[in-house]
């Protein structure tokens, strides 16, 4: 069976007008996205991950190489069916309700009648939207609502691969962690996800592999339980110890021929801080 996504020395270079040369964004790119994972697709601005991703969509055209999707040139209009995308900053009719907008999407899909219906119903219940607010016009909904609105859009005609372009960008942490949380599910659903995102510890909750560009070129690639590590060192954390008892662990350490790196009381992250303490507060109405 081919790969979901398959690029080989993809190249594309820009021409920056008279006498001024080309500009090269992407440049001998090899990249592989297997069947079922989340890909993360990283770098600063002006790496390549907009290029790559328009590529890939069949929106811009590359000077060399290849890309394909599932075997087939990612420029065929029958690859585009496969495909479920949810631009960084997407736009909507604001005078339409959210139930309204899925339904325009899936008819420019091809569903119509029964189908149809029964796909919004499932996606808003998916996207946690079924509950009164699929009645408001766009309008009325916060950052949070509107990208759970534009992932559900997505996902109308059933792709099996989703290209998401920063889905966090501009939400709180709350509707930041129920994304995260729905993208956890697709891939338990069995979809193939295409991430680009700067938020690396978003990154490193949810894909199973990373390519980072630079300049157009690949720097880092490889699965997420190979590169996090660091192999020559271990992380215990215990408790109940008193400092009599940590001072002869150390000492055991250093007779096995280790070293103690650091101790200390182990500290939370702040945005694990605040959602307990949301959590702890009670639901929230908008997210």
């Amino acid at each position: 069976m081919p790969e979901a996504i398959e690029i080989r020395q993809l190249t594309k270079k820009f021409q920056l007008g008279w006498r001024r040369g080309t500009m090269t964004a992407v440049d001998a790119l090899d990249m592989t996205v297997r069947e079922g994972e989340v890909f993360g697709l990283l770098g600063p601005n002006g790496s390549g991950k907009s290029t790559t991703l328009k590529i890939l969509l069949g929106l811009v055209s590359p000077t060399s190489g290849s890309a394909s999707i599932f075997g087939e040139s990612c420029h065929r209009v029958e690859t585009h069916r496969l495909i479920g995308y949810l631009p960084e900053n997407p736009y909507f009719y604001n005078y339409l309700t959210g139930e309204e907008t899925l339904r325009f999407f899936g008819e420019l899909t091809g569903l119509s009648g029964k189908l149809l219906r029964q796909r919004s119903g499932e996606l808003l219940d998916l996207v946690g939207l079924a509950d009164g607010r699929q009645k408001r016009r766009l309008r009325g909904y916060s950052k949070g609502m509107l990208q759970r609105i534009g992932l559900a859009q997505a996902l109308i005609h059933d792709p099996e691969i989703l290209f998401l372009d920063e889905p966090t960008a501009g939400v709180d942490p709350v509707g930041s962690r129920e994304i995260r949380d729905l993208i956890l599910e697709l891939k338990k659903r069995g979809k193939t996800i295409l991430l680009c995102s700067h938020l690396l510890e978003q990154v490193q909750e949810v894909c199973d592999h990373i390519c980072v560009l630079h300049c157009g070129k690949k720097i880092l690639d490889g699965r997420m339980e190979e590169l996090a590590p660091v192999q020559n060192r271990y992380s215990v954390t215990m408790e109940n110890i008193t400092p009599e008892n940590l001072a002869k662990i150390e000492a055991e350490i250093a007779r096995l021929g280790g070293r103690v790196l650091e101790t200390g009381h182990p500290t939370t992250t702040l945005e694990k801080l605040f959602l307990e303490a949301v959590e702890k507060a009670g639901p929230t109405h908008e997210s």
